[in-house]
């Protein structure tokens, strides 16, 4: 698809990476879709320094100025939608309406929104405090004032679920605090990342401000974390992955905003909608192939409407179509890789042997005898202490547990190593409400999978540490300074 093997983007300049290049697969039709650079660890370090070189004036610049570089490279970035669109599709393998809508869209919509988060107050007054005299000086009323700065130099370490919205939601809030940053995009799906720069570069960002390197090897991400250089690591992807990277971070206390894993719970109520139900939980198939970390998974159904909803999912899943993402009416598109193909395949025989039993999938579809494609499947008869249950799969495929009592759903809801996002089906909006605030969750959906775009977002447990979107992701790449004079 792009015949120009691509460069690095290292203090404002497109650079020959030092160890080649490797090859971008397109996940449907197992063909290259370019050639994207394989930074060296010595690179990296030098991308990390352009940033801390580029930090002190960017930070300094009125926030006028950091809104309208934002917002010049979202017009960039929807001037050259499609072409941008088409490649994400080609790269991640997604649909061509979630191409279009859910990734470049969102992507440049972040940067709209983060322009104008650049002009947000970063000043709050804090209530005047009268202190009386003693060791500490003279009696007086003290002033203060709570000032959000700039952490410094972040790292952003991309999933490859989203080459544009989740890279746009790390990028445009860090810039927008006045930070400098390096971006590490995943291995598997880089190039947009780089059209990403290429629009950011044409919209005026100083050099040093955005750096871009990429590579498939483990050590250009290990670089991208312990440079000396980096105040702050933002990632999004694996549990495993982030606790390597926090113990890495800790050694120099680096800050660190970590978007993990989830095993999301969907407790389905015996007064439930099940057809709402159903609509939210067959997105596991749909969305992204379920490679997803806010998916509603992990299915717990009171035992009243269990068959029911498990007749329900198996019709739904049976009416999706699986196959070339680019042709019309397809909903389920291939997964990103051949060995992601095979992770989630394994799971599915590994519930066969647990005890569950296959509903529907669990045989490869072959649309086109190319493609790394994974059919909805839907695993029912399973119990909390299954592995299917318990781990993250990543893929299309949905576990079903039953329960008796709305206690024992939450407890089964939070039985769990993740928290990131869980979501309730009732009928009676305060049983659902009363349900949602006793689960261990950093979100959690009543009767929706919707998201409210300004409210927080990160997990409990295993699911991450801290949150962005909306002002929080402002917040996150910020630090807060104490003011304080006597009146």
């Amino acid at each position: 698809m792009t015949t120009t093997p691509q460069r690095l983007f290292i203090n404002g300049e497109w650079t020959e990476p030092a160890d080649g290049h490797y090859e971008v697969v397109d996940p449907a039709t197992e063909e290259t879709v370019g050639l994207a650079p394989e930074a060296s660890r010595t690179q990296v370090y030098e991308a990390a320094a352009a940033a801390r070189d580029a930090f002190g004036p960017w930070s300094r610049t009125r926030p006028e100025e950091r809104a309208a570089i934002l917002d010049r490279a979202a017009e960039l970035m929807q001037r050259d939608f499609l072409a941008n669109a088409a490649l994400a599709q080609a790269e991640s393998g997604a649909t061509t309406g979630t191409a279009r809508g859910m990734q470049v869209a969102v992507g440049a919509a972040r940067f709209r929104r983060y322009a104008k988060g650049a002009l947000e107050p970063v000043e709050e007054a804090i209530p005047p405090q009268i202190n009386e005299a003693g060791p500490m000086g003279r009696a007086g009323i003290f002033g203060a004032l709570a000032v959000r700065q700039p952490v410094g130099v972040v790292t952003c370490i991309t999933s490859y679920n989203n080459p544009w919205a989740n890279p746009a939601g790390k990028i445009a809030p860090a810039l927008a605090m006045g930070n400098t940053v390096v971006v590490k995009p995943a291995p598997q799906d880089p190039l947009s990342v780089y059209r990403m720069a290429e629009a950011l570069a044409e919209a005026g960002v100083p050099a040093g401000v955005v750096n871009v390197v990429s590579g498939s090897a483990a050590e250009v991400g290990e670089a991208a974390v312990d440079s000396p250089d980096v105040d702050m690591v933002s990632f999004t992807g694996s549990t495993s992955v982030g606790q390597r990277i926090a113990e890495v971070c800790g050694r120099s206390m680096k800050r660190q905003l970590m978007e993990l894993g989830g095993k999301g719970a969907a407790v389905v109520l015996d007064d439930a909608d099940l057809d709402s139900a159903v609509a939210g939980i067959g997105t596991t198939f749909s969305f992204y192939s379920g490679q997803i970390c806010t998916a509603p998974t992990r299915v717990l159904v009171q035992r009243g409407v269990h068959d029911a909803l498990i007749e329900k999912l198996t019709a739904y899943a049976g009416y999706l179509t699986v196959g070339d993402p680019k042709a019309k009416g397809t909903v389920v598109g291939p997964v990103i890789s051949a060995a992601h193909r095979d992770r989630i395949e394994s799971y599915v025989e590994l519930g066969r042997k647990e005890g569950a039993r296959v509903v529907t999938g669990g045989e490869r579809p072959n649309p086109t005898g190319r493609g790394f494609y994974v059919a909805p499947t839907l695993l029912a008869d399973c119990t909390n202490d299954m592995r299917v249950v318990r781990e993250e799969i990543f893929g299309p495929v949905v576990v079903v547990v039953p329960f008796d009592d709305e206690e024992e759903g939450i407890a089964l809801a939070n039985d769990s190593d993740y928290g990131l996002i869980d979501y309730v089906w009732s009928g009676d909006v305060a049983r659902a409400f009363r349900v949602a605030r006793r689960l261990r969750a950093g979100g959690v959906g009543v009767n929706t999978i919707g998201r409210n775009m300004e409210a927080p977002f990160g997990g409990f447990k295993r699911s991450g540490v801290g949150r962005d979107v909306g002002s929080y992701a402002l917040h996150a790449y910020s630090e807060l300074q104490a003011i304080v004079w006597p009146g």
